[in-house]
């Protein structure tokens, strides 16, 4: 509510005169103990404070809330039948939407905006990229294991930098193009590996014909979504210092106009009978991939508040240094809960993707601080906002 619509509720009480001092002294004191029941204890207050400054904290945080993201998106979309991919991405937009509904009316997020027609014409493109990415992203990760998928997402790196290169000015620095090979080799060692594994039978399938093809639809979806994936940050980049987005402002839009496209999408494309709903969700798995499908809408949330939340608790240098080190427990989750095949080839990719995310992170913490360091002209980036760097964050994890 409005501070307005507040005052209307509120009785001033004199401060002098109209009531004798013995009459006014019990109001007060009541009043006064209301308040005092009303204020949390100073040790609750510190304690929250305390771990709310705390950044290894922070770190840990946003970590868990993007492995268990990856996690929980391949275990749903992994199900022998599962066809129904527009309509898990719109679960997941209602879930998000609810939820930043929910914490709007509490009191929880204070900086999200009235919802404006103009502005939400103008970021409809920017969604419609968003669309492709995630839908991409999803079809990716059905074809390929984790580890694979997340070494072919630091190509969406290259594809960005030479991006921001030819629209926006910016440079590539000998470091950059040095992890940018240490990228490329990775992604070559990971399909080696891969088509390796699928001719010796290791993924479950005795015709290696079939695994093959598996494969090559993974390396496909993979591409497109690298493709999608910088076209959504390059173009929300563009967008969004025109747009005057704060925190959450990104995050509302995002959810709120891709739930009519991809409604349509799964009622055009998708099969919403029983019976293909009963196949998608087995009585066995029914109610852990219902949960997975709601906790996948509530992790986007968590995401960006952990990613806020890391770069004001520690720095940007920290947080992308971070960026780059959790890929590596997110491709061994994929070892752990999915099976995926543990082999040479599998683990020196592994090894080799992890390096080039830190290459690249320290490449970019040195050409920032030259930027900093540089006098003759003004050359840092455009602030963005925390729920866009935690977008741009998630797309080349």
């Amino acid at each position: 509510m409005d501070d307005k619509k507040n005052d209307d509720y509120v009785v001033r009480m004199p401060e002098s005169g109209g009531y004798a001092s013995e009459e006014k002294e019990p109001f007060t004191t009541k009043a006064s103990s209301r308040r005092t029941h009303n204020v949390p204890p100073p040790a609750l207050v510190q304690s929250v404070s305390r771990l709310d400054n705390n950044p290894p904290l922070s770190v840990v945080a946003y970590c868990l809330s993007s492995i268990s993201m990856t996690v929980v998106n391949k275990y749903v979309v992994s199900g022998t039948f599962w066809n129904l991919n527009f309509f898990y991405l719109t679960v997941q937009a209602v879930v998000c939407i609810t939820a930043i509904t929910a914490s709007r009316q509490l009191g929880l997020i204070r900086n999200l905006a009235p919802f404006d027609p103009d502005k939400a014409k103008k970021w409809f493109p920017i969604s419609l990229l968003l669309v492709g990415m995630i839908y991409t992203s999803t079809k990716a990760l059905l074809f390929l294991s984790v580890p694979v998928y997340t070494i072919f997402k630091n190509l969406t790196i290259i594809v960005i930098a030479y991006g921001e290169v030819l629209w926006f000015g910016g440079s590539v620095t000998p470091l950059a193009l040095l992890s940018f090979g240490l990228m490329v080799l990775s992604s070559v060692v990971a399909a080696w590996a891969d088509i390796q594994s699928a001719i010796a039978g290791d993924f479950g399938s005795t015709d290696s014909s079939t695994a093959m093809s598996t494969l090559n639809a993974g390396y496909a979806w993979m591409g497109l979504n690298v493709l999608c994936t910088a076209s959504y940050v390059l173009g929300m980049r563009k967008v969004i210092k025109k747009m005057n987005f704060k925190d959450w402002d990104t995050m509302y839009y995002n959810n709120l106009l891709t739930i009519p496209v991809l409604l349509v999408c799964s009622g055009l494309t998708e099969d919403w009978s029983g019976a293909n709903f009963s196949k998608n969700f087995p009585e066995a798995s029914r109610n852990r991939m219902i949960f997975g499908m709601i906790y996948s809408g509530l992790a986007a949330i968590f995401i960006s508040y952990c990613s806020a939340w890391c770069i004001r608790v520690t720095s940007s240098t920290t947080y992308s240094m971070v960026g780059a080190l959790n890929k590596l427990p997110i491709a061994i989750s994929g070892l752990v809960f999915f099976s995926a095949p543990v082999t040479v080839g599998s683990v020196s990719a592994i090894f080799i993707g992890f390096v080039s995310g830190i290459v690249y992170a320290w490449s970019r913490v040195r050409q920032s601080v030259a930027s900093k360091d540089s006098l003759s002209l003004p050359t840092t980036r455009p602030t963005m906002s925390a729920s866009s760097q935690s977008s741009r964050d998630a797309a080349n994890s």
